[in-house]
């Protein structure tokens, strides 16, 4: 049973491929039939995401068990010089990626359900949604390096078409070429690491290439600096991908798309690409200490950097991509001093955690519309915020469970990968750790700032909008649910 259940695990990142084509093509051919099945949007999104979670359990649970690592390859193009093959790989990396990128997606899919449901343009929502979790499947389960840069890229394709959603905005649009040229520095760098290593190795397979790279290594059969070049090479395009200094530039400005694109993929999946590419090569990276010594060096600084430029940030969700900056830079040193189970629990721990304060800000912003009247402009801004613990008290208790444990405070999860990292780090570097201990501090404090300023204090506005009329109502339609109401009065806490 277990050979069978790895025997048919290259579907897993096709299960979800129909969606985005039966909804893309339906657009282009029967817009009209469509949308009238505008309520039956997110059902085979979740189904679908919900069956390869399954198959990933299953995958966890028999290596915990007999520690198997699963490879199949078929065979692509062959001649006397060349040879590329295409396969899937099943080994504990993949199987944590996999239940990680199923459980937060379904998450968000139900959760933009009602978030997105007043968009003339959801179902192309959903058409980009599905796409991008297919390519990070595909990405997650790749067993070459041509597959992952295939994948990658797709990966990035789809963050330009979610971040410039509201393409007829300038400065979405503005944000979303940003974040592509961005990318496109490191996918470079990545595409010419790929191409050296295979002159050096002669493999594109993770296993032949480490089993050739060591025994050139110990042999002393290859240059040293053109080695170096090609780990260096590599490593830009996890420092593109994960908004590593100094190509950390794009991700606040990604905020521009979607509050839901904003938890799914600068939160929780296509940032940590980066950090997976690097725990994927990790065998290469970890014989030559002068990258590690930079890895190392990289995340430092982003950890530092990512945390100052958090503390002076007025706008929500830009306050909270600064605080996913530091936190992969803790990841991104994890890996550069050798701690690679942390980097990993971290990225976990992580994710959940920083889902759930997207998803909370998203709550928010739409309260700030709702409640007050705000526009879409100032709904961000956290000066203009206050007083919400009466009127959102669900969302305020998510909201501080996911600031408490991004702190690092016990027994939530991120206190103990953070606590790993932090000690791991003492081995090192005292100067590194010195900087992290204080970047922890920095991060408790600009969290239970943003905390403070959303849900203590009063409102300046009270359910009031800027034209002087009160907002009597307002309507959400949802899958999930019957069509429903709320009146929003003074003396009536609202429930969000």
């Amino acid at each position: 049973m277990e050979h069978i259940t790895y025997q048919y695990s290259w579907i897993i990142p096709f299960v979800t491929l129909p969606v985005p084509v039966l909804i893309g093509g339906g657009l282009l051919l029967f817009p009209a039939a469509l949308e009238k099945l505008r309520r039956m949007r997110a059902f085979p999104n979740v189904l679908l995401l919900s069956i390869i979670m399954i198959f990933s359990t299953d995958f966890s649970i028999q290596q915990i068990n007999n520690s198997s690592i699963y490879q199949y390859l078929w065979s692509w193009t062959i001649n006397n010089d060349f040879s590329l093959e295409f396969g899937y790989l099943i080994d504990p990396l993949t199987s944590i990626l996999l239940i990680l990128i199923t459980s937060i997606g379904i998450l968000v899919l139900i959760y933009s359900d009602n978030y997105m449901s007043h968009d003339q343009s959801y179902l192309r929502f959903f058409a980009y949604m599905s796409f991008f979790t297919t390519s990070m499947l595909g990405l997650v389960t790749s067993s070459n390096l041509i597959q992952i840069y295939i994948f990658w890229e797709l990966v990035g394709m789809c963050s330009y078409l979610l971040i410039g959603f509201w393409f007829t905005r300038p400065i979405a649009s503005n944000a979303c070429q940003k974040a592509f040229l961005t990318n496109r520095v490191g996918d470079f760098g990545l595409l010419l690491g790929i191409l050296g290593l295979y002159s050096i190795t002669g493999s594109f397979e993770f296993r032949d290439l480490f089993e050739i790279f060591n025994k050139l290594i110990y042999n002393n059969e290859v240059n040293s600096l053109f080695l170096i070049l090609c780990a260096f090479l590599l490593f830009s395009g996890a420092i593109a991908k994960s908004a590593q200094f100094p190509l950390h530039v794009w991700l606040p400005d990604a905020m521009e798309g979607p509050t839901p694109i904003s938890a799914l993929i600068h939160a929780a999946t296509m940032v940590a690409a980066g950090i997976f590419l690097i725990a994927r090569l990790f065998p290469l990276f970890g014989i030559i200490p002068y990258i590690m010594n930079l890895i190392a060096l990289i995340g430092i600084i982003t950890v530092l950097l990512g945390a100052t430029l958090a503390l002076a940030q007025k706008d929500i969700k830009r306050s909270l991509a600064y605080s996913t900056m530091s936190q992969l830079g803790y990841m991104m040193l994890a890996l550069g001093i050798g701690s690679y189970r942390a980097a990993l629990f971290h990225l976990i721990t992580h994710a959940y955690s920083k889902a759930l304060l997207f998803l909370g800000s998203g709550s928010i912003i739409h309260s700030m519309e709702f409640i007050v009247g705000y526009s879409p402009d100032k709904s961000q801004n956290m000066v203009l915020m206050g007083g919400l613990l009466k009127h959102v008290p669900i969302t305020k208790t998510a909201f501080l469970l996911g600031t408490l444990s991004l702190c690092g405070i016990p027994p939530l999860a991120c206190f103990w990968s953070k606590d790993e990292i932090l000690n791991d780090s003492w081995f090192y570097s005292p100067i590194f750790a010195i900087i992290a201990c204080f970047t922890a501090g920095l991060t408790a404090f600009y969290m239970f700032r943003v905390y403070l300023l959303i849900f203590e204090g009063h409102l300046n506005v009270h359910f009031q909008n800027f034209s002087g009329k009160k907002n009597s109502s307002f309507y959400s339609i949802s899958l999930w649910g019957k069509e429903r109401s709320k009146m929003l009065k003074k003396k009536k806490k609202f429930v969000y």
